[in-house]
C-alpha cells in the first residue's frame, strides 16, 4: 500500500476521505496518522514527517471562507500561499518525490462571460475575492516546482461541493437546517436567504474524492483539472426541492449580511479533461446529495 498524507483531515472533505479510506481496507492507500501542525509553523511540519515519508500528499487545508477573506485579507494569503509553500518546502526536506495534489478552487476563474460557459481549464483565472487570489497564486507556486522539481504535482480545481457534515455557513446547509427548523415548528415559515438567483456547479462531496484519488492514479504533472458536474443549478430552485422533500412551504426572505461581494451570477465547469484522462465520472444525483444533507442535519438536530 502507498502511503498518503492528507493535511486538513478535520476539515469538511478530509472527514469524509478519513471515512472513504477506512472503507477501503484493502486499497492502494495508507491514510497517515495526522499530527499536531501549522502550515506557518515549519518546525511542526518536519516533526509530522519525521517518521514516514508518505508516497502522495493531498493538499486540502487553507482558509476557505470567502467571508473571512474579505474580513483579512492578508491571514488568507499566508495560509494558503505561505503555508503551501511551506508544506512544499518540508517535504523536499524529507526527500519527498511522489504525487503532490494542490486543492484549489473553481473560484479562481471569477468573473467569467456568459460566452464562456461551462468554464474550461484553459480560461484565464480573473478573481474576484482574497480567497481566490490566494489560490491562484498557490496554483502557481505549485506549477513552478512541477517544473523544478522531480515531483508530480497536480492542480484540482473543485466547483462547489456538498454534502452531510458541511457546516451551515454554507448556502445548502443554511437551508437545510432552516427547512427541518420549520418543520419542527421551532422557527416560521421563513427561510432568511442571500442571493437565491445566482447558480452553481454543485458537486456530492463522495465523487469529489473519487476524482481526486483517480488524480492521484492517472493525473499529468503541471496540469489543471476542473472537478465539477457540468450541470448549472440555480440556487432557489434547489432550495425548493428541498422543500419538497421535507415537505414544507416557505417564504425567501433575502438577509442583507448573508450578501456576498463581487457575486459571479452564472457558474458552470466543464470537467471533460478529468473523465477523458482518468476515466472519472460523477455517480451521485443532485436528489441523493440533497436528502443526504437533510438526514445529516436532522440527526444533529435530535
Amino acid at each position: 500500500m502507498k502511503k498518503l498524507l492528507v493535511t486538513g483531515l478535520n476539515g469538511f472533505v478530509g472527514g469524509h476521505l478519513q471515512a472513504l479510506l477506512a472503507s477501503m481496507p484493502d486499497g492502494p492507500w495508507q491514510l497517515l496518522a495526522s499530527k499536531p501542525h501549522d502550515l506557518l509553523d515549519c518546525a511542526s511540519l518536519d516533526a509530522w514527517l519525521q517518521e514516514e515519508c508518505p508516497d502522495a500528499v493531498i493538499h486540502l487545508a487553507g482558509q476557505t471562507f470567502v467571508p473571512e477573506a474579505f474580513r483579512d485579507p492578508q491571514r488568507t494569503l499566508e495560509v494558503n500561499l505561505l503555508g503551501t509553500l511551506n508544506l512544499l518546502q518540508a517535504l523536499k526536506r524529507r526527500g519527498f518525490c511522489g504525487t503532490f495534489l494542490y486543492v484549489s478552487s473553481g473560484d479562481v476563474y471569477g468573473q467569467v462571460m456568459e460566452s464562456d460557459l461551462p468554464v474550461v481549464e484553459t480560461l484565464a483565472p480573473r478573481p474576484r475575492n482574497p480567497y481566490a487570489v490566494s489560490k491562484v497564486a498557490a496554483e502557481l507556486l505549485c506549477q513552478q516546482w512541477s517544473y523544478s522539481e522531480p515531483w508530480r504535482i497536480i492542480v484540482a480545481r473543485p466547483f462547489n461541493h456538498i454534502g452531510p457534515g458541511q457546516g451551515d455557513a454554507f448556502v445548502i446547509p443554511s437551508m437545510a437546517r432552516q427547512l427541518l427548523r420549520v418543520r419542527q415548528g421551532l422557527q416560521p415559515p421563513q427561510l432568511e436567504v442571500g442571493d437565491v438567483d445566482v447558480t452553481r456547479d454543485f458537486l456530492d462531496v463522495r465523487d469529489v474524492l473519487q476524482a481526486y484519488l483517480a488524480l492521484l492514479e492517472r493525473g499529468r504533472n503541471g496540469e489543471v483539472y476542473n472537478v465539477c458536474s457540468g450541470v448549472e443549478r440555480r440556487v432557489r430552485e434547489l432550495i425548493e426541492q428541498m422543500a419538497g422533500l421535507v415537505g414544507v412551504e416557505v417564504e425567501l426572505r433575502q438577509d442583507a449580511s448573508r450578501l456576498r461581494l463581487s457575486e459571479q451570477r452564472r457558474v458552470v465547469g466543464c470537467s471533460k479533461k478529468l473523465q477523458k484522462e482518468t476515466g472519472w465520472k460523477p455517480s451521485v444525483s443532485i436528489t441523493e446529495t440533497l436528502q443526504s444533507v437533510l438526514s445529516d442535519w436532522e440527526a444533529r438536530e435530535l
